[in-house]
């Protein structure tokens, strides 16, 4: 795999999260506001609406997330911010905050098809590690999935694979049934 370097999603680099996410905003019109918004909000708005709703976040300088770049091209995603921005997990009964200490979530990630299977999560995860360290985030939560067989579509897997933050040095905090848990790193 190539060098990859992370830069923090703002109206600098929009163009570029634009690139990576296509006409079909990612996945099925997401742009990744599913776990920003409630479900009928989400469904109204997909594709232009999700995508007009990310930018004002990005013109609002909110925080969003890191895009992966690997010689100049955006070549994958991750969703982080603190956990109140995301309605739909702070709303959640299985995702029930396991404590009061505030956290920022890792929610999804997005990753160009010819660069899948080959580390790019697990990088994007230091990524966010690094940056929390310089944003002095305290701690780092996610939702990763537990694959259920080894053919899992890795439309899917957009949550993380346990796995791979278990790499980097995150813990189980709660399991939620078989393909679901909630992990945590004190940065």
């Amino acid at each position: 795999m190539q060098e990859l370097s992370f830069q923090e999603l703002n109206t600098k680099n929009w163009y570029q999260f634009e690139k990576l996410m296509g006409e079909k905003g990612g996945c099925g019109g997401c742009w990744c506001m599913a776990f920003r918004l409630p479900t009928k909000e989400f469904n109204e708005n997909k594709y232009d609406g999700n995508k007009e709703l990310m930018h004002s976040l990005v013109k609002d300088q909110q925080p969003i997330g890191l895009l992966a770049i690997c010689e100049d091209e955006p070549v994958a995603w991750l969703a982080m911010a603190p956990r109140e921005d995301y309605i739909k997990i702070e709303n959640s009964r299985t995702l029930i905050r396991v404590d009061d200490k505030p956290v920022w979530s890792i929610t999804c990630f997005f990753v160009k098809k010819e660069y899948r299977r080959v580390g790019v999560s697990k990088a994007l995860i230091k990524g966010a590690i690094d940056f929390a360290r310089q944003k002095d985030i305290q701690t780092l939560e996610a939702y990763p999935a537990l694959p259920y067989s080894a053919k899992v579509p890795d439309a899917f897997l957009w949550v993380g694979l346990l796995s791979s933050f278990l790499a980097n040095g995150f813990k189980i905090v709660k399991q939620n049934g078989k393909s679901r848990a909630i992990v945590r790193l004190d940065v």
